[in-house]
C-alpha cells in the first residue's frame, strides 16, 4: 500500500510539474523588433505567401503581418501572435494580436506589421511618433487563434482547374495549432492520399479523384499529432474561388 501510494504521490506531482511549465511557456515572451509595410488602405496584402488571398489582407480586421523565421516554411502561415513594443512612453500595454499571413524579411526583424496592426502597438495620442521610428523592439509570444462563429474551412484555390488540378487553402485555424499535412481519400484505391504543400498554406493534387473528395488534416499542437477528418466532403462539382465548410472545429 506504502509504495502505491508513493508512486500516486510522485505521478501526481509531475503532472502538477508538466502544467506549471505548461502554463508558464504561454506566458514567456520573446524579445525581438518590428517594422511596417505600406498599404494604401492600412489592411494587408492579397499576394502574401500564404497564398490566402483576399482572406489575408482582410482576415483579423487587417491585423496581419509577414515573418521570416516563423514561417517554417509555410507552416507558420495563420498563426497568431501578441506583439507588444517595449518603450512605455509609446507603446500600448497589450499591444497588437496579429495573423500570419506572409513572408518578409527585414532589418533584423521578426515581423512586419500591416499598418494597422502597427497602429495598434502605439498608445492612442502617439501612434504618428512611433510609425516615424520605423523599427521598434518588441517582445512576442504564440496565442490562440480565436474566430467566432467559424469552423475550419478549405477553399479552393482560385489556381485550381477543374477537373484535372485541384489545389486548397486552409482558413479560420483556431487554437495553436499547425496543419503539417492534407491528405484525399482515393476512393479506387481505398486508400489515403498525400497532398503536395505547394507554398504557403496551399496545398494541390494533380488529377484528382472524381466524385465528392473526403479530406483529413494531419494536426500539430503542443500534445503532439492527430488527424482532423472533415464532416463535409468536398463536392463533385467543387470551383475555384469557393470555400466550404469542413464543419471541424480544432481545440
Amino acid at each position: 500500500m506504502g509504495f502505491a501510494l508513493k508512486n500516486q504521490v510522485f505521478l501526481l506531482c509531475v503532472m502538477v510539474l508538466l502544467l506549471a511549465v505548461l502554463c508558464y511557456s504561454d506566458e514567456t515572451f520573446t524579445r525581438s523588433r518590428a517594422t511596417y509595410y505600406g498599404s494604401p488602405d492600412c489592411y494587408g496584402t492579397p499576394s502574401g505567401a500564404c497564398g490566402f488571398r483576399e482572406f489575408g489582407r482582410t482576415v483579423n480586421d487587417g491585423s496581419v503581418a509577414g515573418v521570416s523565421r516563423l514561417f517554417r516554411n509555410g507552416t507558420g502561415c495563420g498563426a497568431c501572435y501578441q506583439v507588444r513594443c517595449t518603450t512605455p512612453q509609446y507603446c500600448a500595454d497589450e499591444g497588437a494580436n496579429i495573423v500570419v499571413t506572409d513572408y518578409g524579411e527585414g532589418d533584423k526583424t521578426d515581423f512586419i506589421l500591416s499598418p494597422r496592426a502597427y497602429a495598434k502597438l502605439a498608445r492612442p495620442n502617439v501612434v504618428s511618433q512611433l510609425f516615424s521610428y520605423g523599427v521598434v523592439d518588441i517582445e512576442y509570444r504564440r496565442i490562440s487563434c480565436k474566430y467566432s462563429g467559424y469552423n475550419l474551412m478549405f477553399k479552393v484555390h482560385e489556381s485550381s482547374n477543374y477537373p484535372s488540378y485541384l489545389a486548397i487553402v486552409l482558413l479560420y485555424v483556431t487554437g495553436q495549432n499547425d496543419i503539417i499535412a492534407v491528405e484525399l481519400w482515393q476512393e479506387d484505391c481505398q486508400e489515403w492520399r498525400a497532398m503536395r504543400r505547394a507554398y504557403g498554406a496551399v496545398w494541390d493534387f494533380a488529377s484528382p479523384p472524381s466524385g465528392p473528395i473526403k479530406l483529413r488534416f494531419q494536426v500539430s499542437d503542443r500534445w503532439g499529432l492527430s488527424w482532423a477528418e472533415s464532416k463535409n466532403a468536398l463536392p463533385s462539382d467543387w470551383k475555384a474561388g469557393v470555400a466550404y465548410d469542413s464543419h471541424v472545429q480544432l481545440n
